[in-house]
């Protein structure tokens, strides 16, 4: 009876269920609370459940389930809810992954760190992108792998037993009490993941953090397929798109915009790119360098995501360390890539750089012909001979438009990738899909990086690719209608604010074609100590974003976004972006993100209002 009471209440939800549940890739921060994610949700959608409850106005006033649909979204949290109540388990032990690999890597990192042993059994065949070898020698991962007739063949194993099967139902698990993971993998739609037995609640956590920085959750779009196959309706009715067209429109686009040659890789998001790049470099180094140690250098306050993946990666190997790059303030950058790589040069190390240009959240550019000579800079080790030259990692996500890999371009001589996350620019917020583009010197090492982004089943999607279609073409243009309302705010607030310190290109940066829309504002404070004037800033960035938000409703969002279609994005880096940066280096400032449709003037008055009320 549950089980007819659960299909019958989704069916009437899927009718009733929000426009943004399906297109928003960002959601709002200032009903969400991030210790709580998914369960604060959840918590209310069961009330909603009990009360059979599905008008879409009481589904719009559940609180954020995740900030960020790639870490998981209203429909995913419904799906796990569903198919956990379905097999009588906790929603929180059913997790959705868009990549069919990334479960099972998420289970053998969590045990290569425990020193736990653990048996991958499967029936059939496995996915053709499962590499057992690779798994093993460059990610460091140790398992069993075994191909069973049926889960009545399982025992008892001195460690994890995960079992993958390829299913179409999606609703019952065969949870044998021999059996702590069980995965159904979907196809194009990803997988999904159950958790078996209360002694392995422990690997939640983990694999939830697992999706967050390596991959993302189900999409919305197949979510929602997944949802209907739930409730019995036919999968013939998913949409089709034609993907073959709409990916090749996107690497002739890319390679339009970023003056390449060589063929871009699209991944599931920014982050899903970011892993395949490190994990293609990381192998390339241990073949073409075996035994050396590798660095990986980051700014400590970049963007949280990659400054907490770098880390993650260094963990699991021997081999690799994470060394800091002071970028932003009064460090240099160039400066500090001259200090860092001359160290690395005298240990004949493998060097991997990721920098983002402008910085953030300080909205910072290098001198580019400084910047291309220290990485060009040839170096020699403790015993004389020519070090390794180093890898540039660019993320160049806040000015995707800057050309830097072309012929004759700035780092065109420098092994250089570049990586844009496809939920800013790209899309214009329509999907998470990100891509990466390498110059003439990097052909090896973006075939190391294809292989990557394959393993790990991270490729974009066929939804993903036609957003991407459709909205790449119109990007240039985007960028500079959304830069002159930027430019045009930010003069305005410098004459009404005048002591705010403004965080933003100059006019002659802006001229080189670096255009972002992006500004960082440090309002001023007052106060007798430290503290006090701290306290009294931060407490004004929440005054300032709050009235924003209130006033602005139909534009003005808290999210963490940016190169949206539509609106302006206020966020506190520190709060939000740099969760995982250690505190000590997390900015606690306002990061304001606008768009080419915004109404400037109502935000002048607003901001306006906003400064009489602090004066």
């Amino acid at each position: 009876m549950e089980g007819n009471s659960i299909q019958n209440y989704i069916k009437e939800l899927l009718e009733n269920t929000p426009s943004e549940w399906l297109n928003l890739t960002t959601h709002r921060l200032d009903i969400y609370d991030e210790s709580l994610a998914k369960s604060q949700f959840l918590a209310q959608f069961e009330v909603l459940f009990s009360k059979k409850n599905t008008d879409t106005s009481a589904l719009q006033k559940l609180p954020t389930a995740y900030d960020y649909i790639r870490l998981g979204h209203p429909l995913s949290c419904v799906l796990e809810w569903s198919i956990a109540k379905l097999n009588n388990l906790k929603s929180e032990n059913v997790i959705s992954f868009s990549s069919q690999t990334i479960p099972v890597l998420a289970i053998l990192r969590t045990n290569l760190l425990a020193h736990k042993k653990t048996q991958i059994l499967y029936t059939g065949t496995l996915p053709s992108f499962f590499d057992a070898d690779v798994l093993q020698r460059v990610y460091g991962y140790q398992f069993e792998l075994k191909q069973i007739e049926n889960t009545t063949a399982i025992a008892q194993f001195d460690g994890s037993t995960v079992f993958i099967a390829q299913k179409n139902e999606l609703s019952l698990f065969e949870l044998h009490k021999n059996c702590d993971f069980v995965i159904h993998n979907y196809g194009e739609l990803g997988s999904v993941l159950a958790i078996n037995g209360a002694q392995n609640n422990v690997y939640i956590s983990d694999i939830q953090h697992v999706r967050r920085r390596e991959t993302i959750a189900m999409t919305p779009a197949n979510t929602l397929t997944a949802l209907k196959r739930l409730i019995g309706h036919a999968a013939s009715e998913t949409k089709t798109t034609d993907y073959k067209a709409n990916k090749t429109l996107v690497l002739e686009t890319i390679q339009k915009i970023t003056g390449t040659n060589t063929t871009p890789l699209v991944g599931s998001s920014g982050l899903s790119i970011q892993y395949a790049i490190m994990m293609g470099l990381v192998h390339d180094a241990l073949d073409t360098h075996p035994g050396k140690a590798i660095k990986i250098i980051v700014p400590p306050n970049c963007y949280g995501g990659t400054n907490d993946q770098a880390r993650r990666v260094a963990a699991c190997l021997e081999n690799v360390e994470v060394v800091d790059l002071l970028v932003d303030g009064a460090h240099d950058m160039v400066q500090s890539i001259e200090l860092v790589l001359h160290a690395i040069a005298k240990e004949d190390a493998v060097s991997f750089i990721i920098a983002e240009i402008p910085t953030n959240p300080r909205v910072e550019v290098p001198d580019l012909l400084k910047l291309k000579a220290a990485l060009s800079a040839t170096r020699k080790t403790e015993s004389g001979k020519t070090a390794i030259d180093p890898v540039f990692i660019l993320d160049q996500t806040f000015c995707p438009n800057v050309l830097f890999l072309g012929e004759d371009e700035i780092l065109s001589a420098v092994r250089t990738i570049s990586y844009v996350s496809g939920s800013k620019f790209p899309s214009g917020g329509k999907c998470t899909a990100g891509y990466c583009v390498g110059n003439k010197k990097t052909d090896a090492l973006m075939e190391k990086i294809a292989l990557h982004l394959n393993i790990c089943d991270n490729e974009a999607t066929a939804l993903q690719m036609e957003f991407l279609a459709k909205q790449l073409p119109s990007m240039n243009q985007r960028i500079k209608e959304a830069y002159l309302n930027t430019r045009a705010f930010v003069s305005y607030i410098q004459k009404t604010l005048p002591e705010a310190k403004i965080n933003f290109v100059s006019e002659a940066l802006a001229s080189q074609g670096f255009t972002p829309s992006v500004f960082s504002l440090d309002l001023p404070t007052k106060g007798t100590t430290d503290a006090e004037r701290e306290e009294y800033k931060r407490r004004l960035n929440h005054q300032l974003i709050n009235l924003m938000i209130t006033e602005i409703p139909n534009e003005s969002k808290y999210c963490v976004s940016y190169g949206q279609l539509n609106g302006v994005y206020w966020t506190i880096p520190a709060t939000s972006t740099q969760g995982t940066t250690k505190e000590g280096d997390k900015d606690y400032i306002a990061r304001v993100a606008l768009s080419p449709n915004m109404d400037l003037a109502l935000h002048k008055k607003v901001f306006s209002d906003f400064v009489a009320s602090i004066s």
